[in-house]
Order: structure tokens, then C-alpha cells, then sequence
């Protein structure tokens, strides 16, 4: 008679438990160690994140200019309202196809701060350029399909769905954002 038959049948299930979970465990932690490098390659690479962010300064800006950045790959436009565009844009009826108020859109009055993509098909809309066409408005005028934008990037005419998206910034100091 052997070892194995004189021992209890009980035993001989907890030994055979024990093996099936204990290997289970080594493949299945062998399975993550070996899928890890395949999932950490989804990060973003070095060259996305710092485009995840960017500062601009606003000095050489004058009331009544406009500059564009390129920010994720998407141009932004920064705007420096004179008192009569900050006015025109705080007077806004409430009837607009996508209703927000002028202030919920900045942070200072003075500086309007939108990515520059229609929201109809994701053209460039015109108007950053004191030549260019800027609409009914004065904001921005997009002329594939006829988009008029006001000067707080709202979109007023056309069909546009949405007002121009305002990125995430904030003001490092007096003369600098930081968008993203």
C-alpha cells in the first residue's frame, strides 16, 4: 500500500485545489507582466503632452487685434475686445441658437479666448485677420456654409449647431494665459 491510498480522500481534493488555483494565479499574473507593455504603449507619447498645454503672451496684443495658436493641433484664436466689442457682445438678446452669456465665455472681458473650428463641419471660420471677413457681427465668419459668429465666438446665423468651444485656460499673470 502506498502513501497515496492511505490517505483520506479529503486530503487528496486540497492538495489538487490548491495546485489548479495556484496556477491559476501564476498564469494569470504572467498574463498581466506580459500584456503591460502592449497596454502602457496607449499612454500619450512625450511629444502629445507637451502639446497638452501651452502659454501665450497677450503683450504685443492690441485692443481690436487677434492672434491664432495652435494648441492640440487645433487652431485657438485670442481676441483683445475693444469697449464697444465687449459691449456689443454683454448686450446679446437671449434668442440665440445656442444661448450663453458673454461672461460665462471669459475670464476677463477684455480677452476672448475660443478654438477657432466651426462647429458645423469643422472648417477654420474667417476674421482673425483685420481684412478678413468677419460677419454680421463682427466676430468671425465661416464661408463654407455661412456661419455667422459674434464677438464673443457665439454663433448667431448659419447652421452652426453650437457656439465656438472656449478651452480651459487661465491667466498666469497680467500678460500671460496658459491654455490646456
Amino acid at each position: 500500500m502506498t502513501d497515496q491510498d492511505s490517505e483520506p480522500v479529503g486530503k487528496q481534493g486540497n492538495r489538487r485545489d490548491f495546485l489548479y488555483i495556484g496556477t491559476g494565479v501564476f498564469a494569470g499574473v504572467g498574463a498581466a507582466l506580459s500584456l503591460w507593455p502592449f497596454i502602457d504603449s496607449m499612454n500619450p507619447s512625450a511629444d502629445v503632452l507637451a502639446l497638452s498645454s501651452t502659454e501665450v503672451d497677450l503683450s504685443p496684443i492690441e485692443p481690436g487685434q487677434a492672434i491664432t495658436v495652435i494648441w492640440r493641433g487645433k487652431p485657438v484664436f485670442v481676441r483683445r475686445r475693444t469697449e464697444q466689442e465687449i459691449k456689443l457682445a454683454s448686450e446679446t438678446p437671449s434668442d440665440l441658437p445656442h444661448p450663453e452669456s458673454d461672461e460665462s465665455r471669459v475670464l476677463r472681458p477684455e480677452w476672448l479666448v475660443v478654438v477657432g473650428v466651426c462647429t458645423h463641419l469643422g472648417c477654420v471660420p474667417l476674421g482673425q485677420g483685420s481684412t478678413e471677413a468677419r460677419g454680421e457681427w463682427n466676430g468671425w465668419f465661416c464661408p463654407c456654409h455661412g456661419s455667422h459668429y459674434d464677438t464673443s465666438g457665439r454663433i448667431r446665423k448659419g447652421p452652426a449647431p453650437e457656439n465656438l468651444a472656449v478651452p480651459e485656460y487661465k491667466f498666469l499673470d497680467d500678460n500671460t494665459i496658459k491654455i490646456g
